[in-house]
């Protein structure tokens, strides 16, 4: 079991296809779930699963709907990027080691997300994103 952080064939396949559009007012809702060390997720992963998920008080399968931070570009680093803002569980009461970020609309995996360790919440539990810039945006492509 483990988590492999970074893009998942899914999305780059779905962006190329038209399938993703992270612009406000399309329609297209995007969630964030949690999973426990347990969890098997990389660049295969090709959608949402509720294997291994997090379960625990104040955690409903499927996660929370993520604010997109518009996308935008930097022509210095020729490089497109987008966000989300940070999202909270309050309460909460559970362990986790990582997440799945993935279009709800459809189903499709976006990205992996491996804390590094197991994280346990007593009371709050907040996932802060990265600086949306050509830099450190959670999704970059250059």
């Amino acid at each position: 079991m483990s988590l492999t952080q970074g893009l998942t064939t899914q999305f780059k396949v779905n962006c190329l296809s038209g399938l993703e559009n992270f612009a406000v007012g399309t329609g297209y809702v995007y969630k964030i779930a949690l999973y426990t060390a347990s969890a098997t997720l990389d660049s295969t992963t090709t959608a949402y699963t509720a294997v291994n998920e997090v379960s625990g008080g104040g955690y409903t399968a499927g996660g929370q709907t993520l604010t997109v931070v518009p996308p935008a570009y930097s022509n210095q680093d020729n490089t497109a990027y987008v966000s989300f803002n940070n999202v909270t569980w309050t309460p909460a009461s559970f362990t986790c080691r990582g997440a799945l970020i993935y279009n709800a609309t459809t189903g499709a995996s976006v990205c992996v997300l491996d804390f590094g360790a197991d994280k346990t919440a007593t009371g709050t539990f907040t996932v802060t994103f990265p600086t949306a810039d050509a830099s450190n945006a959670i999704i970059r492509i250059s």
